[in-house]
């Protein structure tokens, strides 16, 4: 009878031990998933502000963008200085910017991730005296690495699958 009881206590135990881990381990992804949600949605939320300053921090020191347009890469930078340079620069040319994220898909393998993220950007400038506001249609590519406890981009490619400019 006290080895059936320890038996059963043993097993109960290790049920509990089993299950908290796996509770802890679940609690952990729902975590990592939410940060780096709120990391591509904060990437945006400060190009609208044209905030790149704080934009180019949400990138590991040497993180590497692509700008893919018809399947053809046609631009790549690298380190947050010349991510910075070059979204500055773009970014410069409209009085408006504004990011609308959708859909975000992720895999995450301990300290690293990748995922896809759709997002659409609407762009107002001016061109040759007229108001002009240009729609893009963009899904990124990352890759992301955690560092000192932040999720941060290592790796974006910016596919334009679509763009629309229309005079306002």
């Amino acid at each position: 009878m006290k080895k059936l009881f320890l038996t059963i206590l043993f097993c109960g135990l290790f049920t509990i031990a089993f299950a908290q881990k796996t509770t802890e381990k679940r609690l952990q992804d729902i975590e990592n998933r939410l940060a780096l949600k709120a990391l591509v949605d904060e990437f945006s939320n400060l190009a609208d502000t044209k905030d790149i300053k704080n934009q180019v921090l949400l990138f590991n020191e040497n993180a590497v963008v692509e700008t893919v347009m018809n399947g053809q890469v046609v631009g790549s930078m690298t380190g947050r200085k010349q991510i910075g340079e070059v979204f500055g620069s773009f970014l410069a040319g409209f009085e408006t910017v504004y990011h609308l994220n959708g859909q975000q898909t992720l895999n995450i393998d301990g300290n690293n991730a990748t995922g896809i993220s759709y997002c659409q950007v609407m762009l107002v400038g001016t061109e040759n005296g007229k108001k002009m506001k240009t729609s893009m249609y963009v899904f990124y590519n990352d890759e992301y690495v955690l560092e000192n406890g932040k999720w941060l981009i290592a790796k974006r490619r910016s596919n334009f699958s679509l763009q629309d400019k229309k005079e306002l």
